[in-house]
């Protein structure tokens, strides 16, 4: 192999990170054929649907998008605070997928190996049941830089948004987020872990789930007077409460109905909501 002349270039391959993405560059090379540019994918948590409740670093992320590939649940108001990014929905309903995970995983890689930015928009937060750990681990593993943008899962925003707390020293103290569903897409009925009490359950993606999810639980031995909430579409407009015990609840949402999304709370904290909502229930009155 021939030794380079004094006059040959000597090119060090040189790999730039900066908050947009990745560069990559051969050092002392005059022909743009030798320079890539590698965008970056930012998994961020929308939250519930309500604009007010992003993040100040999810709203950044956002308006610095080439690229917004969105979830079912994520309101037509946040899609609007980047008008001119390309939007991609890849959202999930119950047994109803526009692309399965493992696309998306690959369009996360595809699109930031064109150099784009590309905002992954999940609803809540991207490590709660969002499914963020498994996009995460594709797209590093492809060598492209990813962050994750905290959002405020369903939990915290049903907490606030109806005045159920989920801990109160009298009542819980401890708190656990349940799926309704495995991956293999079946029930999960694990209602061991979930008798003990002083706590409260925070069940997501579960209301199809309600009638073996409540004769489970009994059959295990939770007490039938448990108190037990159903919520839908938290924290939006048509957000709805329903308010019941574990032997009760059944029979009331086959009257009411509440749509999804909806999350569910079983414990002893749900029986202060009538207490701690006689105010904003008085001021209805008065506005009425």
């Amino acid at each position: 192999m021939p030794m380079p002349s004094i006059n040959s270039p000597v090119y060090q391959d040189v790999s730039v990170f900066d908050d947009i993405g990745y560069t990559f560059y051969r050092h002392g090379a005059k022909d743009d054929k030798f320079r890539a540019k590698i965008g970056k994918v930012y998994l961020v948590g929308a939250g519930t649907g309500d604009p007010e409740l992003l993040t100040i670093k999810a709203y950044k992320a956002i308006l610095k998008a080439d690229v917004l590939c969105y979830d079912n649940l994520v309101s037509d108001e946040i899609l609007a605070i980047n008008p001119t990014a390309e939007k991609i929905y890849v959202g999930k309903k119950c047994a109803k997928h526009s692309m399965p995970q493992q696309d998306i995983n690959g369009l996360l890689v595809t699109l930031a190996k064109q150099g784009k930015i590309v905002i992954r928009l999940k609803s809540g937060d991207p490590f709660i049941f969002g499914r963020g750990g498994e996009e995460m681990q594709t797209v590093v593993s492809a060598g492209i830089a990813c962050e994750s943008i905290a959002g405020i899962t369903t939990a915290l925003a049903v907490a606030n948004s109806v005045n159920i707390p989920l801990t109160h020293r009298d009542y819980a103290q401890s708190v656990k987020f349940v799926t309704g569903f495995l991956k293999t897409d079946t029930p999960n009925e694990q209602y061991a872990e979930l008798l003990a009490d002083n706590q409260t359950v925070i069940f997501y993606m579960g209301l199809n789930t309600l009638p073996s999810l409540t004769q489970g639980l009994l059959q295990a031995g939770k007490s039938a007077d448990t108190p037990f909430a159903i919520i839908s579409n938290v924290s939006r407009e048509n957000e709805q409460v329903l308010i019941g015990t574990l032997d009760t609840i059944q029979t009331l949402q086959n009257i009411a109905k509440l749509p999804s999304p909806a999350v569910m709370i079983m414990g002893e904290v749900v029986s202060l909501y009538n207490e701690l909502n006689a105010s904003r229930q008085y001021y209805q009155q008065l506005v009425v």
